[in-house]
């Protein structure tokens, strides 16, 4: 089925991508301090999936970081929406209107538009508190209707099981699932924390656990589409 292919295909570059871009942003910014006109920008001695020493948007908004960074994600934002339409065509396949199909699409195709949305505003300095709220919530719209789509499509995926016996390795399905419950487990318990104000609870750190928690949790999501490639089964014609 030539759907499967192009979801299975266009899934590999929508971890690629946005992994190489982001890693790559870090590795300048730490690493070649030299090509940053902005000496305060620089990082020095961090690796924030462990010690959350610096943020995602902090690595990747600074000159010229952000001249990769912008680019893969409007790239990125391409792929999802293609990604998306590809699995509408796929459920449509195997069941014509399922009960799901549309909510799969609607919130796949809207992430998308928020990262595009996040990215044009990344590193446009105004300060205003109302401009600061609307980037926040254009990020956590980015990630709320990321993982809804990913759930919608898991369970989408287990209701037509028997049908796709053929195509998919189950494994990998019940590894998705796995992932996507994870990351609303995650994200249930992480967002009373990180609402908190100022940086300090009951003598911890904040600021470093909520750094590290985004590249963690910008991981787990985008492992998703990983897992998609090694789930659908190679096709022959």
């Amino acid at each position: 089925m030539e759907q499967i292919k192009k979801a299975r295909s266009i899934s590999i570059w929508i971890f690629i991508v946005p992994f190489i871009a982001i890693n790559t942003c870090l590795l300048l910014i730490t690493q070649f301090q030299e090509i940053f006109p902005n000496k305060a920008d620089i990082i020095h001695n961090t690796f924030p999936y462990l010690d959350g020493g610096a943020s995602i948007s902090r690595t990747v908004r600074p000159y010229p970081t952000w001249l990769i960074f912008k680019p893969c994600m409007f790239l990125t934002s391409f792929f999802l929406i293609k990604y998306w339409i590809y699995n509408k065509q796929i459920i449509n396949f195997f069941e014509i209107n399922h009960k799901n199909i549309k909510k799969i699409v609607f919130f796949g195709i809207a992430s998308a538009v928020a990262l595009t949305v996040h990215s044009i505003f990344l590193g446009i300095k105004f300060d205003n508190d109302l401009y600061k709220l609307f980037r926040r919530v254009i990020m956590l719209s980015f990630i709320v209707f990321e993982i809804i789509a990913q759930a919608y499509l898991v369970a989408t995926l287990y209701s037509l099981k028997d049908k796709l016996i053929n195509y998919i390795n189950p494994k990998i399905l019940k590894l998705k699932l796995i992932l996507v419950s994870m990351l609303i487990i995650v994200a249930m318990i992480s967002i009373p924390i990180i609402s908190l104000p100022g940086d300090n609870f009951l003598g911890f750190n904040l600021k470093f656990f909520k750094h590290a928690l985004e590249w963690d949790y910008f991981l787990g999501v985008i492992s998703f589409y990983i897992l998609t490639y090694f789930m659908w089964k190679k096709i022959n014609n």
